[in-house]
Parts: structure tokens; sequence; C-alpha cells
């Protein structure tokens, strides 16, 4: 700690991700990344794009970028925003949509980045228990607050909200704006987009860092109200006018449209999760049902820190994260159809069955 250092970052505890290691050898089932390569046509467009006018300042506005977005769920550009990967999008929003005279709501096993943003901001902030079955229970959200955030599929859970539910709550809480973070969504959930259109408090936020599998490019956006995406221009252009190059403009922009690549990729995650969960519970494991790219699990007679121990031995990366009620479950990326079955080999070899 530095005595330079202001109250707000001596009082913050930091998101920590997951390991990237260098290590060519390792299995990489810990960040929930895909496991198979971007879009052709976006691979194709940022190689075209590296060209002297990189010496130019990219577009502010990422206007293409937004247009090819709209086209693609139907909304006008000015219901979307676009940033450096959804994370800078979620901090904007938590930063200018939120109101700090109330607590913000959450749940108490989600995306370990929601408490961070509220240090950062001095946004008060309560955690809304999942139920036992690990499921949000949207009513238990309907009081004063100073906003919402929920993600659907829910990260470290993997299990989606029906809309219904979400529209229910948009409609109990006019007044606080109801973040939808479906950075998973494309793995098996429905989407919230189209709530956009009826409810000016919705604001659905995505990645290109898991579907589209450019997690090393960073973008990130969201969609809603006009009203909800001037707050939040307002709000990056007091902070970085250019948080998008034009690399990324480009690349995103092919990536999103190249939907017919988007539904073979998603699909054959969708089939290798669902046979990994077969083959997982014949050894015991109890597994939640995700709607995610990565599946949520623990062993009767097994612990989490063993497991993912004697994983790590083997040269697997697993994660467990440090949330108390899940401080005993294994988060796992779902890798390709090979990727389980080397998986697999290994906890046979440690015995689980």
């Amino acid at each position: 700690m530095s005595r330079l250092w202001n109250r707000r970052v001596a009082a913050l505890e930091p998101y920590v991700p997951g390991e990237q290691p260098t290590a060519r050898d390792l299995l990489k089932l810990n960040t929930n990344e895909l496991p198979y390569g971007p879009s052709p046509r976006a691979l194709a467009a940022l190689r075209e794009s590296c060209t002297d006018t990189l010496r130019l300042y990219p577009d502010p506005t990422s206007l293409a970028l937004r247009e090819t977005i709209g086209h693609a769920y139907d909304v006008t550009p000015d219901r979307v925003f676009v940033g450096n990967g959804s994370d800078e999008v979620l901090a904007h929003a938590f930063r200018g949509l939120f109101r700090d005279d109330a607590p913000a709501l959450f749940a108490d096993v989600t995306y370990g980045f929601y408490p961070v943003y509220c240090g950062l901001f001095d946004q008060p902030f309560e955690t809304v228990p999942l139920g036992e079955d690990f499921r949000i229970d949207v009513r238990a959200y309907d009081r004063p607050c100073g906003g919402i955030a929920i993600a659907n599929p829910n990260a470290n859970t993997g299990i989606a909200l029906p809309v219904a539910e979400l529209a229910w709550l948009a409609r109990a809480r006019p007044d606080s704006t109801l973040i939808v973070d479906e950075a998973y969504v494309d793995f098996g959930a429905d989407s919230a987009i189209r709530l956009t259109r009826d409810h000016d408090n919705v604001l659905v936020v995505q990645t290109l860092s898991k579907s589209r599998a450019l997690a090393g490019l960073r973008v990130g956006y969201a969609i809603g109200h006009p009203d909800l995406i001037e707050g939040l221009t307002r709000v990056k252009d007091s902070f970085n006018s250019y948080p998008l190059d034009r690399l990324a403009q480009i690349g995103a922009a092919a990536a999103i449209a190249d939907s017919a690549w988007l539904a073979e990729t998603t699909g054959r995650v969708i089939a290798t999760r669902e046979a990994l969960v077969r083959a997982l519970a014949q050894r015991g494991f109890q597994v939640l049902p995700s709607c995610a790219n990565f599946i949520l699990m623990r062993h009767a007679t097994h612990s989490a820190a063993s497991l993912q121990l004697r994983l790590r031995e083997r040269d697997i990366i697993v994660r467990r994260l440090g949330m108390p009620r899940i401080a005993d479950w294994l988060r796992l990326t779902i890798g390709t159809d090979r990727d389980s079955d080397r998986l697999l080999a290994a906890l046979d070899d440690i015995r689980v069955n």
C-alpha cells in the first residue's frame, strides 16, 4: 500500500482474471475461450486492414460497426454502444446508469467484476442470494435500488433465465436500469434484446470474446434505448474517446456479419457440452444445467482443490472460484471433443468413479 493511493484504490479488491499460461502443451479450460478460430471473414478483414491508415485515429463513434450490429439485431445505430470488451461497457453502465443514492443489486454468485465496479465508483450494492438450486429469482430484485445487473446465462453457474422473467422485472422496476449481461447467450439461451424495444430501462450487453472467438480483439457492445446509449457515450467521451482501434472495428464488424459461422461453431460447442455432461454424470459428478460454454461441477468424494491440483499435474487447467457458495465447485470451459476425451481420461486416471 502506498501513501499516495487515494481511499478508493486502497479499499479495492481487484478482479482476478483467469490464468493465461505460456506453455503450449497445457489444456486450457479456465477462461471460457472458444476452442475454434474466429470467423474466416473476420480474419480476412483484419489482414486487409493492416495498411498505412493505422497512422490515423479511428472513428470515435464506431459508426460502421454500430450499423452492422444494428442490422444484425434489427435496431437503429442510435440504440447501439460499443466499447473495449464488454468489461468496459459494463463499467461505463455501472458508472453512468446506476444511481448512487441506493444500492445496486446483483446475485451473490455471478460475474466477479460487478462488486469491483461498485468499489471503484463508490456505488453501494447488495448481493441477492441465488436459490438452493443456484437459480435467480427475479422477484427478490423487486425493491428500491440504484440499478440491477443480471448475467444471463449467469456467470459461473451457466444457468439461464427465461426472457419473460426479465420482462417482468423490467416492468416491476421501471425507474431502475436493468443490465442484462449476455456474454454467454449464444450457447443456448434466449436474448433479451427484444425487450429493449418496449422497455427504456433495459440495457443488453454482449461481447465478441466468447461465441465469436475474438477475446484478443477486445470488443463489446450494448443495445438499449437511445437515452441509455447517450448516457454511456457521455461517460466514454469523458474517459477515452477512442476505445476501439481501427482493426477492432473492422474485425468485429466482419465477425458480426458472419452469422453462419456463429451458428456452426456454437452448435459444435453445445453438442460437446451435452456429451461431456453425460460422461461426467457417469463418473459421479454433479453438473449444473448450463446454457454457456462452460460447466460448473463438483464431486461427492473429491474436493475441488484436490481435483484442480491433480488435473494441473496432468497439464489440464480448470478454474476454482473464490465465492464461498461455489468454493468446492470447478468451472470448466467447453473445448473440442478431443479436449473432452483428454479431460475424461485424466479423471479416470485420478479414479473419480
